[in-house]
């Protein structure tokens, strides 16, 4: 599954109902949604999925739901959102046994940066103690990774396959492109430029907005591979709206109300994330429309 990691990959929302608890049901439900909308793969709890929020004992029966949804039709990824080690290696090791293809894992998300050389231990123990393929989310801003770091850890950690590249410096994404190895696998989840990102060599996305808008996320790779860069401007100009439209404060939440709209089971945020407001939602769906997607 590993060889298969390219193109569109939505980072899936985790659903809640009004208690807090996950709907497992809805979860592999939208996992079956985008993959009939022709995604490349679906990462699990990660950002999009309040993987924060998730708890440990939950955390299998969410990434077992997201892959008896998949059925073997599409790799699934599992998101890692730990701020140790530790807690890390125990939350890929409880689900190493099943069919996912990665573990996408955040550098620590606390206060506290570890040095380079305690970063890259962090990476070589977690590959070590699980045996399974790592994609680094680089995302957390205080423990942003250098391209030089990035690169060092994928040559250092064989396991250590490929980076998922956020925060949206597409002059970072550049430079990690030129730097690694032609083999790492390197996405982009610089929502707003999707289309520059493929253009520039990503070999896919992971990215929020492929989550609330799939099908026209899956044209526009398509669009620039097939080298049709004007329909790709065409799209990106109107993806762009969507992602204006969806505050970043309480993203998870936008996405599942996009989502909802396009009659997905999406559920509610887990507290204390609010979902949209009116302001909001009122952009979410007039985006959607320029989208043809209600």
């Amino acid at each position: 599954m590993t060889t298969q990691l390219k193109g569109v990959i939505p980072p899936s929302t985790t659903a809640f109902d009004a208690k807090g608890d996950i709907d497992f049901a809805a979860v592999g439900q939208q996992v079956d949604w985008l993959i009939g909308h022709g995604v490349g793969g679906v990462a699990v709890g990660g950002s999009t999925g309040e993987g924060h929020a998730i708890e440990a004992a939950e955390y299998r029966d969410l990434i077992t739901a997201a892959t008896e949804g998949a059925a073997g039709r599409a790799p699934v990824i599992a998101g890692v959102i730990a701020d140790s080690t530790r807690d890390a290696v125990k939350r890929g090791q409880s689900v190493a046994d099943l069919p996912i293809a990665a573990l996408q894992v955040t550098p620590v998300h606390y206060l506290f940066r570890p040095t380079d050389e305690a970063m890259v231990a962090h990476f070589r123990t977690l590959a070590s103690e699980t045996g399974m393929p790592i994609i680094i989310y680089n995302v957390v801003p205080w423990t942003y990774l250098s391209p030089q770091l990035l690169v060092r850890i994928m040559a250092e950690v064989p396991a250590v396959i490929g980076v998922k590249q956020s925060a949206g410096d597409m002059k970072l994404f550049a430079d990690l492109m030129i730097m690694a190895d032609p083999k790492s696998l390197i996405f982009s989840a610089v929502d707003a430029l999707m289309y520059p990102s493929y253009a520039l060599g990503a070999h896919g996305s992971i990215a929020a907005i492929l989550s609330a808008a799939p099908g026209p996320s899956v044209a526009l790779w398509d669009a620039v591979a097939a080298g049709d860069h004007a329909k790709a401007r065409g799209l990106h100009e109107k993806l762009l709206p969507l992602w204006n439209a969806m505050p970043h404060d309480y993203l998870p939440a936008c996405v599942k109300y996009a989502q909802s709209l396009q009659g997905v089971s999406a559920g509610l945020s887990r507290a204390p994330m609010p979902m949209p407001n009116d302001k909001d939602k009122a952009a979410i769906q007039a985006a959607l429309k320029g989208l043809d997607l209600i």
